[in-house]
């Protein structure tokens, strides 16, 4: 009908195009705008209440409102009317099960939304608000309910008797939970769980699970712990278990030191006995029977008042309770003196352990302390100026050679007219090194003696001597002659 109704249009091709879509779409918005607004899932918990919405949404004022039905559809079951509304009739509700327990909220047709009040599990279910209209039919939408549950969390420990077949020996449940509960388990012993799930006639499901393993003594107050998840809960719940696990006794003997000497008032014997449940009688017996009158007996414990021949002898202390008896013996031996105690060559050992092991230590800190100065030694800058270098047979070399010691020298009068030459000390030596005069200098040049370049004393210069500069290099001298 669009399409005819376009083709009749005057106008462009791409016109005609334009107003058939327009047509098309104008007709679309009128059909959907007659639709019935509901929610599409709603959760609830037993005895709460809940409200089911719905609203007629119409543009235009086209449509005739006739009565509108509230039909609730269970998970298990068929449809059925809860509430009828009518605009001259009033308001009617046809189901006995939610009779008085739901209401309209709004005297409206256009509004028809209900109240179900003290919700059970069964009124999970799918709600439909269906309008009979006039000139489109009937208008509907749908809300789900599902109704949740929290579960009723259990666990605890089953008693069993320590054995070589596997046995339940912790139970953990979720009971009434919608939906249905995950239980896990975490333990320390070896073991295994397995879980079994029961449905209710509300459409709760209970889950229950069983941990199992071969029960020893060893097992019992070990720990295991059930751990429930379900979607009402914040956290998963966890509950810790200790295992109880029923054995006959285990017996021991303490208290013996093999230093029994006669005469002796403190010597005493434990007998010790681990066992679930607790011993019920404890007995003390030697291998004759009965005991030493020197022997007293308390509970557990057996004290000797006073150690003679008579308690050279096997005692035996028996244990039971109501899974058996167990007993453990022994020999007492008694000596004339008493033995001192002697030090545990344990003791010296870890000693000396303890100090070689110090020794060990303190080498290597002191060989890596070696390294290490070698190290900082041998690749550091040197710490000190280097002296120059002196040639062989230079000046310099001469003045560093160490002295020889003095010599006693005989004093013999001068006879008439003989002359007196004095020695300077040591064999005089002239600095012709520049490099050695200038590191004697300070590195300043040689400087020149004036009195020394005269060579004498005296204003007559016939008396001079030979001059110092003309002496061969290498050369010693004496001072100029002096006339007496």
């Amino acid at each position: 009908m669009a399409r005819d109704y376009a083709a009749r249009w005057p106008g462009s091709p791409g016109g005609n195009a334009w107003m058939v879509a327009a047509v098309m779409f104008l007709t679309a918005q009128g059909v959907v705008a007659q639709k019935v607004r509901v929610e599409e899932e709603l959760e609830a918990y037993p005895t709460e209440s809940v409200d089911l919405r719905c609203e007629f949404v119409e543009r235009g004022n086209l449509t005739r409102l006739t009565q509108v039905s509230w039909i609730w559809e269970p998970v298990d079951g068929q449809r059925d009317n809860i509430a009828v509304y009518h605009p001259n009739y009033g308001q009617s509700f046809p189901n006995m099960a939610f009779k008085d327990r739901v209401v309209f909220l709004h005297d409206d047709l256009k509004i028809p939304s209900i109240r179900i009040k003290d919700l059970r599990m069964s009124d999970a279910g799918r709600y439909t608000c269906e309008y009979a209209t006039y000139p489109t039919g009937n208008e509907q939408g749908t809300t789900t309910l599902i109704m949740l549950a929290k579960p009723k969390n259990s666990a605890r420990a089953v008693t069993v008797q320590a054995g070589s077949k596997s046995v339940v020996v912790a139970q953990c449940e979720a009971a009434d939970g919608k939906p249905a509960a995950t239980i896990k388990w975490l333990a320390s012993v070896g073991g295994n769980h397995s879980t079994t799930t029961t449905s209710g006639p509300d459409g709760t499901v209970t889950v229950r699970s069983e941990y199992r393993l071969v029960p020893t003594a060893e097992d019992n107050g070990r720990e295991v712990t059930c751990l429930v998840d379900q979607r009402t809960q914040d956290r998963p719940w966890t509950e810790v278990l200790k295992l109880s696990v029923e054995y006959p006794p285990t017996v021991t003997i303490e208290g013996y030191d093999h230093n029994w000497y006669v005469g002796r008032s403190d010597a005493v014997l434990f007998c010790q006995a681990t066992a679930n449940p607790e011993p019920t009688t404890i007995t003390w017996t030697t291998a004759s029977g009965s005991l030493p009158d020197t022997v007293v007996v308390e509970h557990n414990k057996l004290m000797v008042r006073k150690v003679d021949d008579a308690v050279n002898t096997t005692f035996t202390c028996e244990v039971k309770n109501k899974h058996g008896a167990s007993r453990k013996t022994l020999t007492t031996f008694v000596i004339e003196e008493k033995r001192e105690p002697v030090r545990d060559p344990q003791t010296g050992a870890v000693v000396g352990g303890i100090l070689g092991t110090l020794i060990f230590i303190g080498i290597i800190v002191g060989i890596v302390f070696l390294i290490r100065k070698f190290q900082q030694d041998t690749e550091g800058p040197p710490k000190h100026k280097p002296p120059p270098p002196v040639k062989a047979g230079s000046s310099t070399e001469m003045l560093n050679k160490p002295s020889e010691p003095p010599t006693a020298t005989e004093i013999v009068p001068l006879s008439p007219g003989e002359v007196y030459y004095e020695p300077t000390g040591g064999e005089p030596v002239t600095i012709l090194d520049e490099e050695a005069t200038e590191a004697l200098n300070g590195g300043a040049p040689p400087v020149l003696n004036k009195d020394a370049s005269d060579g004498h004393h005296g204003n007559d210069s016939s008396n001079h001597g030979p001059s110092s500069a003309n002496i061969p290099r290498g050369e010693s001298f004496v001072s100029t002659p002096m006339y007496v």
